[in-house]
């Protein structure tokens, strides 16, 4: 994985092991402020699937999950969750598998339904860095 930290205190995520990477000029996460923000994060390389639906919203919650790790935080750290579906139908599924992860820490979220390129799915999130004794 490669990460870098600016002089200004930024810090910028690469490329974690086992994610897909980025299909143009940015990093899969920036750490700033005590906070990381997330790059959107997908099932798997566009135009491909996992499986299911279901599969694929495992698949993207495991990589932001990847994302978050190699940034100094977790899924018990996200305080808001941005989720890009491309149909509405998508929803009741979605929520089922979400609520695996997220079912007893509940953060902020926005769900809406968009034009993805070759995904089913899009997931990006903010979440607060680990403590030093947290990690």
């Amino acid at each position: 994985m490669s990460s870098r930290t600016s002089v200004d205190g930024i810090r910028r995520i690469e490329s974690p092991p086992g994610v897909p990477a980025a299909v143009g000029p940015y990093v899969q996460a920036t750490s700033a402020g005590g906070f990381v923000f997330t790059t959107g994060q997908i099932p798997d390389a566009p135009g491909t699937s996992t499986g299911t639906f279901e599969d694929d919203v495992h698949a993207t919650l495991r990589n932001l999950e990847a994302v978050l790790h190699a940034a100094g935080s977790d899924l018990d750290h996200v305080v808001k969750v941005n989720t890009y579906l491309s149909s509405p139908d998508q929803l009741a599924p979605y929520n089922k598998v979400y609520e695996t992860y997220f079912a007893e820490r509940r953060a902020a979220r926005t769900t809406v339904c968009v034009g993805l390129w070759g995904v089913t799915l899009e997931i990006d999130c903010v979440a607060v860095v680990r403590t030093e004794g947290e990690r």
